[in-house]
């Protein structure tokens, strides 16, 4: 039931999407404009819709005629692109200007945290792995995300800006890598 292994594969494959570490200068910048991050709250909702997505996005595919192995491939596409983004040090997928001032939900819970890269990854990690497996990795990443929110300014000072961009570019070569071990898994 349980694995060790595909636990590990599930968290790094989500942290590595989620980005969390990457997203800390727009934690940053948010926690400047609002005046507060409300970390429980962005990490509750975020985790509410990585949850219904997980049990409920092959209900949504089947709506729209589409199978899960499809999705996976689709998914690990974006992975890939996202990937290819923290490499690169480029911007493919674009935040959306009008956020409003809810910052603990949007922009931070939906899309930064539980955006669509997440939303396909789930559906993907369910092709390859089990749901248990890909609870305890969601369990996981937003326990680590709760922890980076509380101790984003903490975490600025210590790690500094070259420091993140390096955890960012290393954490984007595991992320090409295993978007094209997920489509290599899908034609074998």
């Amino acid at each position: 039931m349980f694995s060790l292994k595909e636990i590990l594969s599930v968290t790094l494959i989500l942290f590595s999407v989620i980005d969390i570490v990457g997203g800390i200068p727009i934690i940053i910048d948010l926690r400047k404009k609002s005046g507060t991050i409300e970390s429980g709250k962005a990490t509750i909702a975020a985790g509410i819709i990585m949850l219904a997505f997980l049990f409920l996005g092959e209900s949504i595919l089947a709506l729209f005629g589409l199978d899960v192995a499809s999705f996976a491939i689709a998914g690990a596409l974006v992975m890939f692109f996202i990937g290819m983004e923290m490499v690169l040090g480029i911007e493919i997928f674009k935040p959306d200007p009008d956020s409003g001032p809810h910052t603990s939900i949007v922009p931070l819970a939906f899309p930064l945290i539980a955006g669509a890269g997440t939303m396909t990854t789930l559906i993907s990690l369910r092709a390859a792995y089990t749901y248990p497996n890909i609870l305890v990795g969601i369990v996981i990443n937003l326990i680590l995300v709760y922890i980076v929110l509380k101790s984003s300014a903490w975490l600025e000072r210590k790690i500094g800006k070259a420091g993140f961009n390096i955890l960012r570019k290393v954490f984007g070569i595991i992320l090409l890598s295993i978007a094209i071990k997920l489509v290599k898994s899908q034609f074998t």
